[in-house]
Formats: structure tokens, sequence, C-alpha cells
């Protein structure tokens, strides 16, 4: 089984990577170890994808998603002119359709488990955990690929590798465990909070095709007068929820469900804990949370709980050392570069644990993300979260659009070799 190209996981990166260069005219294979491409669009519920540059490069695959998605009446695009409103469930339908069309072979429920580097190739071996499998005999045998770009989100396969790894010192953005309620009074709701809250940089709505969306929020730093600031504060005195879950809190309509609200939160804290810990904690603060909306929201009064994300909202993982570690230097003075995969003017976005410690610094000219920030090794490529930049930058760079961009600019780089 021999590839031009082996792409490790199917999030937001993969995907486009994994499409782009089987659209280039690249044998190409996706490994992805769940059921079904998105990532954190999908099994993290991270919708909608954050609004970046009008000037943004490598966007094919995004125009490509969101043509697929406004058929299957899964996409909107919002007041502000942003296309990112997904609906996660369509997602993962349109994946699917978009990567085989363009010739992706994708293998799910599997992972690499051994990769070795040959002088032109690496030889890699992939697992199941699910010993029951009955799929294609040929998977146990050896991958033969030119190149592969990590995906994975951990950077699990430079880690294999033993590639060379940016130091942490200690920085952290909290983790969160996102959720959906469904049963909403969409109209009623919009219609409350739009008279309720009068800021515009918060609380929004529009109508399309007949269907009322809105977004808004509250947390609980002090940097902005939140609205919803009483209604928190009734319902930690009511006991409804603890002062920790009401630390960040955000909603917004879900494309093509408009009875359906899709929240930003809970936001989880303690740094130390495990992921098992972690979605234990998340899930009881999600139910806290949905009370605290039925009972102090109008039109959630017969909402209810109808999806939980099933993997962790994760801002921030260990970097990868690649051949250029871009910084917030290069990032806030709009450095240029000679291969640039990204160009975007996302605001340096730093979640924090403690009250007003939040960041969210914003930048007043493009910036450019060169594709050697993504070259681990010649023919190893990192996308996604794990990129060689300092902490600040990839605070800038981790959203959605900017990980799709990533994917399609490595892999017309990689065509171009």
């Amino acid at each position: 089984m021999k590839y031009d190209v082996l792409v490790a996981g199917g999030g937001t990166a993969g995907s486009a990577a994994a499409y782009m260069a089987a659209k280039l005219g690249m044998k190409t294979i996706l490994i992805e170890k769940i059921s079904f491409l998105g990532g954190s669009i999908t099994s993290s519920l991270v919708v909608p994808a954050m609004k970046t540059s009008e000037n943004a490069i490598n966007t094919e695959f995004f125009d490509a998603l969101y043509k697929k998605l406004e058929s299957i009446g899964g996409a909107i695009t919002y007041s502000d002119g942003n296309r990112g409103w997904f609906n996660p469930e369509l997602v993962k339908i349109a994946l699917d359709d978009l990567l085989t069309s363009a010739g992706v072979e994708i293998i799910f429920e599997h992972e690499v488990d051994k990769i070795d580097k040959e002088l032109s190739s690496y030889i890699v071996t992939i697992q199941s955990d699910n010993i029951s499998f009955q799929g294609n005999k040929n998977l146990s045998l050896p991958i033969e690929t030119r190149y592969i770009i990590d995906a994975t989100g951990d950077a699990k396969i430079c880690e294999k590798l033993n590639c060379e790894f940016l130091e942490n010192k200690n920085k952290y953005q909290p983790i969160n465990l996102r959720f959906i309620m469904s049963g909403v009074d969409s109209n009623k709701f919009a219609k409350w909070i739009m008279e309720y809250d009068k800021n515009r940089d918060v609380t929004t709505s529009c109508t399309i095709d007949g269907k009322v969306y809105c977004s808004t929020a509250y947390t609980w730093d002090s940097n902005v007068e939140w609205a919803l600031k009483p209604l928190f504060s009734k319902g930690i005195e009511d006991g409804v929820i603890t002062v920790e879950d009401s630390n960040y809190f955000q909603l917004f309509s879900l494309a093509g469900a408009p009875d359906s609200i899709a929240f930003n939160c809970p936001r989880i804290l303690d740094a130390n804990i495990s992921r098992t810990e972690a979605y234990i904690s998340g899930r009881k603060s999600v139910l806290r949370l949905s009370k605290f909306c039925k009972k102090y929201l109008k039109g959630f009064e017969n909402a209810y709980i109808s999806s939980i994300a099933s993997s962790l909202g994760v801002r921030v993982s260990k970097r990868v050392k690649c051949k250029y570690i871009y910084t917030q230097e290069d990032l806030k003075s709009g450095k240029k570069f000679k291969n640039p995969v990204v160009i975007s003017n996302y605001p340096i976005d730093i979640h924090s644990d403690k009250k007003d410690s939040s960041t969210l610094e914003r930048v007043y000219q493009e910036y450019q993300l060169p594709v050697e920030s993504l070259i681990a090794d010649d023919r190893l490529f990192v996308v996604g979260r794990c990129i060689s930049a300092d902490f600040e930058a990839q605070a800038a760079l981790r959203i959605i659009p900017s990980c799709f961009s990533m994917g399609e600019g490595v892999a017309k780089y990689i065509k171009n070799l």
C-alpha cells in the first residue's frame, strides 16, 4: 500500500490537508481514531468558527465545506458576514462526502502504531482498539508514504519520531466541555435577550430564511458591564449554579436548527485534574447550567440537553519545534514571509482560570504564518494547535479557519516539492 501523503488525524486541519492533497492528484490516506471527521467542530462542538480576515488565503476547502453544508441545511452566514455557523452533525456527513469525492482513502477507528523512517519514505503500521473489526484485511499491512502530516492535535506522530518540542514554561489555557440545548423558543429568547442586553458587541440577533438566530455572552470578569450579571448572581445565590460555573458563558444558535442553542461552556478551571475528572466535572456543570437557563432565560422553559461534546475543547497543548518558531512579535508586526499558509487578523485570545486575567488583544494589521512553522522534517509536517509558535502567537492561530488554511497550505506546498 503506497501513498504520496498520509494524514494522521481527521480534525479541522487534517481534513483540509487530506482534501487538498487528493484534489491536487496525490494519492492520500487519512487515519482517524474515532468514527467521524471534523475534530473540534464535531466531537468538541466548537461552533461557530470564528470570523477572520477578508484577505484569508488557502480557503478552497472552507469554501467547499460551506457550499456542501449550505446545500443540506447545515450552514448559514450570520449578519456580521461570518460563514462559520455550522451544524456539527451535518458537518460529519459533509466531510465524508467531500473527502471521498476528492479521492481520499479514509480509515476510521484506527491510529498510527509504528513508523519507520526510510531514505525516501515512511513505513507506517496502524492499529485499532476494536478487536472485533472485520474490515479490510489489508489494514494489517504496512503503509508506505512519501510524506506524513501530523494533524493529531497532540503531536502524536512527531512524538513517535522523536521530534523536538518547544518549552512549555507552565503556560496554560483552560479546557471546556461544550453542550447543546434543544426545544428552545428561539423567537421568544431572541426578543427577550435583545431587549435585556443593549450591548451589540455582546448580544446580537438576525433572521435568515425566516428563522431567528442569536448570540450572547457573560464572564465573571469585570472588564465589561455584563447585562446577564444579575441573573448569574441570582443563580449563585439560589444554589442553582456555582461561582465556578459562572466563569465563562457564551451561546450561539445552531445553523439549520434554530430551536437548538450551542454553548461555549463550561470552562474547566483546574489545570491539574485528569481528563477523566474533567469530563465528570464538566458534565455536572453542564447539568447545572442547563437548569440555570431553564429558570432564568426566557424561551428556555421547555428546553433540554440534547448533546454533550464527546471530546474536551483543548485550546493549547505541546508545540513542535519546526524550521521556524513563529512569535507574537512576528504576529504584531505583521511580518511578511515568502511562503505564507495563513493570513489572519484574529486577536491573541488567551483564556485564564482567574478573574480579570484573560487576554483578548486585538491586532491592527493582518499577519502571516509561514509554512516553515509547519515543517518538522523534510517529509514530516504538523498542522493545527501543535504548530511551531510561541504560546501567545498560538493563541491567535488556533481557530478553525486558520487550521483549515494550514492544512490546505501544507498540501499545496508538498505538491510543489
